[in-house]
């Protein structure tokens, strides 16, 4: 029996089949899956043969396609599973009988195999996915998914994200997306995309210059700063109605948002012509709560994903570094000591580790610190300047900004900095936000 998921703008209804690698016949073992979120775990080696389209014809042949090689890419870019698709499954003589089919895909040593079946019901596109344990020949997972055509990579998105779920238990990250700022258009606005790179699209049209992306904890609200009205003023977007709402405008300088875990507050710097420092307020805010008052310029807020602590940046000894205070603005420790300009911390999902840029060799370059042992590694470096850094949800991958020679462009990588991927071409993009899952 297949679940049904019918994909819609408004809801997604899911029924996970019971079941998990290396379950017996008749065994349910959902309840003793252990969660192991890091980027090292061993990959599941998947096989993906090539899906049965019926008679899908023109334009839902055409998304049928594409929801193919989409699902592919999403499995393969979740970082927990390791695929062979057409190409490298062409040296088997697969017959349809599962039998027989199932032990050649072992012989490639492969450890899953996942089928796609796609059809037209109406106007919709359907896919019906299986996945299958090779090792005890079992059925682990059917379900059927819905949606009009314009939806075709959601579907597949959700048929992935599904599958790490069942795999790791958590979901996947194939529904999220990553603002950004660009100037493509002939103005710094704010844009989306999807977390692949696909469907970029502006969503801001101040004609002036905007960026600081921060997503809200709950998904409903991207903060941002736009000089807009001259000075340079806290704004966020309502992901529903699109609606551009002001949370604080006043004094000479405000910059860098960051939303609370909840979603209710943002904390950010700012400036009545005196000091920078750290500040909080509500989303319509009218006299800022201060949080710093130590000599030297404090911005970059970030906060914490429990919400109890804040990482930021200060010159309060001499250069820039990266600090951590409580979030009362008590109990302010450093926490970067290597490099001579560090900046833009980013908390891994575990919030034991801060992702930043550090500059070392005349340029800046992705450093991990852990927060208990303090030691930092380097992720990624090259002949640009990497900076921003914005860790994805699930931990496993990193959204960051490259920028040299006069260009700005926004790659993402693996954890570990293996991976790296260019997402955005056109103009000059920086200031990568990854956005929580979607709720629901």
């Amino acid at each position: 029996m297949i679940a049904t998921a019918l994909i819609a703008p408004l809801a997604i209804s899911i029924a996970l089949a019971p079941s998990a690698l290396g379950a017996q016949s008749g065994e349910d073992l959902s309840g003793d899956v252990v969660i192991d979120d890091t980027a090292s775990r061993p990959r599941v080696r998947v096989a993906v043969p090539p899906a049965t389209f019926g008679s899908l014809a023109g334009d839902f042949r055409a998304a049928g396609e594409d929801t193919e090689q989409t699902l592919r890419d999403d499995l393969e870019l979740s970082g927990v599973f390791a695929v062979q698709g057409p190409d490298e499954l062409s040296v088997l003589d697969l017959s349809g009988d599962l039998e027989s089919d199932f032990e050649q895909f072992r012989s490639l040593a492969n450890e899953v195999v996942v089928y796609v079946d796609l059809k037209q019901q109406a106007d919709h596109l359907v896919l019906e996915g299986r996945a299958y344990d090779l090792p005890s020949g079992q059925s682990v997972f059917g379900k059927r998914y819905r949606g009009q055509l314009a939806q075709a990579r959601r579907i597949a998105h959700t048929f992935s994200d599904d599958l790490v779920e069942m795999f790791t238990g958590s979901p996947g990250i194939a529904l999220t997306q990553i603002a950004f700022h660009s100037d493509r258009d002939g103005f710094q606005e704010l844009y989306l995309m999807d977390y692949d790179g696909r469907n970029q699209r502006r969503i801001t049209g101040h004609k002036s210059t905007s960026g600081y992306a921060d997503w809200s904890g709950t998904s409903d609200a991207i903060a941002y700063v736009s000089y807009f009205n001259v000075t340079p003023t806290i704004y966020y977007v309502d992901m529903t109605s699109g609606d551009k709402v002001e949370i604080f405008g006043q004094g000479v300088l405000n910059l860098s948002p960051s939303f609370s875990a909840d979603g209710t507050t943002v904390v950010f710097s700012h400036s009545d012509n005196t000091n920078v420092d750290i500040y909080t307020c509500p989303r319509k805010c009218r006299e800022p709560h201060r949080l710093t008052r130590a000599r030297g310029i404090d911005t970059n807020p970030s906060w914490s994903p429990d919400g109890q602590q804040i990482a930021f940046t200060s010159d309060r000894s001499g250069r820039p570094n990266i600090y951590v205070m409580n979030r009362d603005g008590a109990q302010a420790h450093r926490i970067s000591f290597d490099g001579n300009y560090n900046d833009g911390a980013t908390w891994h999902p575990s919030g034991t580790q801060l992702a930043y840029a550090s500059r070392r060799h005349g340029r800046f370059e992705i450093v991990v610190t852990d927060l208990v042992s303090l030691k930092t590694r380097v992720l990624a470096s090259g002949s640009e300047s990497y900076e921003e850094p914005s860790y994805s949800p699930d931990g496993r991958r990193l959204a960051f900004s490259a920028k040299g020679g006069g260009r700005s462009q926004i790659f993402v990588m693996n954890a570990d900095g293996t991976g790296i991927m260019q997402l955005t071409h056109e103009g000059k993009n920086a200031g990568p936000d990854w956005s929580p899952r979607p709720p629901g």
